[in-house]
């Protein structure tokens, strides 16, 4: 028989018994389907994190600095000095300290709001963005005097105004951790906005955030600088001042965006690598389900085989059609797998874009074609290796015992 003849029989062979067919393909079915939604879920958290950094900015340089309690420790006005001595590098400094606090408006509680302290520099008035990608829809941003003189007052995200005060927020008042802030500014919407997104959140002044219990053992400088040229050295302008100040580089970590974008996309490579290789366990225990089989079905088919062999077909020949028989059934537990794995990556791209209030802008869980192309290739390819050895099992009956067989 040629390829076309044996193909045509491996398929008739498996319709013969689906159930079993099916359950023979359980494994190749599953191990595909989730290397198809791991790799999905890895390329759109990619996608995701870069968007975000691109939206921040590619002139951002972040510096992690440790606290030690010392005369050692950096200070803001240290930071504020290098951007006023290096302005042909550095165009911009601001502290930016989270706050864990509790959210109120009267008797509503915002459990998820994300409060931070910044200073005036955090918002580009030319750009009329914050940086972090966000505009100023309404109001003002802080001021120099807010942060100087620890005013009691902030910038909230659209979701906030809208939950918190029907869409009119400003002079109005709300408490962080029991402390009241007045409202002088809104930012744009930037995404669907829901509890917990990028528009639930709080910008408050940096000297007030430190007063409310920020971070004690850390704090974070957020630069810019002049261009995306000019962000390395930038970079090491930073790292010069904080090490002529601890004279150690463990206390503080600086970062580009685009090294920040590179750290983080060498974790999620790392994690699809891991879980890739959990997933094609289950691709291997598929190729033994389908090896079980195969044996199975050379044992039911002892006579057919003799029947064969006493017509003339070579040892080859039936190695070939079983092997057929194995690929194809791993074909098509591929194609089924292939089909489920993007069902379901859309499923959790639904579910992911609800939860983060991103919409169709958003998170998106979408195979590569690549990705489709080697999960098919490595199905088949385990249903040909753990085909082999039932094939030359057949291969090599005695068409004499095979037609004695009962």
């Amino acid at each position: 028989m040629n390829f076309g003849q044996s193909f045509r029989l491996a398929v008739k062979s498996l319709m013969t018994s689906k159930m079993r067919s099916l359950l023979t393909m359980l494994g190749i079915i599953i191990g595909v389907a989730a290397v198809i939604i791991i790799t999905s879920l890895g390329n759109g958290m990619q996608n995701y994190m870069n968007d975000q950094f691109e939206e921040m900015g590619s002139n951002l340089v972040q510096a992690q600095v440790y606290l030690t309690g010392s005369s050692l420790d950096v200070k803001a006005d240290d930071m504020y000095a290098l951007v006023e001595k290096y302005p042909q590098y550095l165009s911009g400094v601001t502290p930016y300290n989270s706050v864990q606090g509790t959210v109120r408006q009267g008797s509503d509680e915002f459990k998820r709001t994300s409060v931070y302290g910044v200073g005036e520099t955090f918002y580009n008035v030319n750009k009329n963005t914050i940086m972090t990608g966000s505009s100023l829809g309404k109001g003002r941003f802080l001021s120099y005097v807010d942060v100087e003189r620890e005013m009691a007052v902030c910038v909230i995200g659209s979701y906030l105004e809208q939950e918190a005060f029907g869409g009119d927020a400003l002079g109005k008042t709300l408490t962080v951790s029991g402390a009241p802030f007045t409202v002088v500014g809104v930012l744009d919407q930037s995404g669907d906005s829901s509890e917990g997104s990028s528009d639930d959140c709080i910008y408050i002044p940096y000297t007030q955030a430190n007063r409310l219990g920020g971070s004690q053992w850390y704090v974070l400088y957020m630069f810019t600088s002049t261009d995306r040229s000019t962000a390395a050295a930038a970079k090491g302008i930073v790292e010069n001042r904080l090490f002529k100040a601890y004279h150690d580089t463990d206390y503080y970590v600086v970062l580009t965006s685009a090294e920040m974008m590179d750290a983080m996309d060498s974790m999620v490579n790392l994690l699809m690598a891991i879980l890739t290789l959990i997933a094609a366990i289950s691709l291997l225990v598929g190729g033994i389900g389908i090896m079980n089989i195969m044996l199975v079905s050379v044992t039911e088919r002892t006579r057919e085989i003799g029947i064969r062999k006493s017509l003339g077909a070579k040892g080859r020949d039936i190695r070939s059609q079983f092997i057929i028989e194995a690929g194809t059934t791993s074909a098509i537990g591929g194609g089924i797998g292939i089909v489920l794995g993007i069902i379901m990556a859309n499923a959790i791209t639904n579910v992911i874009a609800l939860v983060l209030g991103t919409g169709n802008d958003g998170f998106v869980a979408m195979p590569t074609l690549q990705g489709i192309a080697v999960a098919f290739g490595v199905s088949v390819a385990i249903g040909i290796l753990f085909g082999y050895l039932p094939a030359n099992k057949a291969a090599k009956l005695n068409p004499i015992d095979a037609l004695r067989y009962d």
